[in-house]
């Protein structure tokens, strides 16, 4: 009988543990899920200052770094996603009406420690891209970051796919013209 306690109090105790963690993250999971909604509404207006409503676009184009297209007031912010040097990078961009980038965060990456996953943070870096159109290139017109030139040239191309939705230089692939 003393054998057979020793086995249930620890079985019934991890049986209560596990019912009581999956009913804690059963009734949190919409708060979870709005906090993030939240978080995404907030950084969509960092990044594309002066707007405050934001409506989910259907993306028509052809382009696979586009995951989605959220339209504001004066502009629009897209969410990108290349690959990368260790896999995919993705990113928010925003790009006003006339077709210039506003902000642009990473929001995604596995790159290299110390290099390439230096784009999260590097402000100098990612403030070469605002206020261009989308056309700037890594070795021309923006200097990469040091030791990670293909993380640099996937940003690059995250921006430029962003820009590229907005101003409609995609319609030969059937994307909506939007921008203005």
């Amino acid at each position: 009988m003393k054998k057979l306690s020793c086995i249930l109090i620890p079985l019934l105790a991890l049986i209560v543990s596990c019912a009581l963690v999956f009913s804690v993250s059963y009734f949190t999971s919409d708060l979870r899920k709005e906090n993030i909604q939240k978080e995404h509404e907030y950084m969509m207006r960092l990044l594309l200052p002066g707007s405050e409503n934001f409506v989910h676009e259907p993306y028509l184009g052809n382009d696979e770094a586009v995951l989605s297209v959220h339209k504001a007031e004066n502009g629009f912010v897209v969410e990108t996603m290349h690959e990368g040097y260790n896999g995919k990078i993705v990113m928010m961009v925003g790009v006003n009406n006339d077709g210039r980038v506003t902000g642009l965060v990473v929001r995604d990456m596995n790159e290299t420690l110390s290099l390439g996953m230096n784009a999260l943070y590097d402000h100098e870096f990612l403030s070469q891209f605002l206020n261009t159109s989308g056309d700037s290139k890594v070795g021309e017109t923006v200097d990469a970051i040091t030791g990670a030139t293909v993380t640099s040239k996937t940003i690059q191309k995250c921006v430029s796919s962003a820009v590229a939705v907005v101003t409609g230089a995609d319609t030969s692939s059937t994307a909506t013209t939007w921008g203005g």
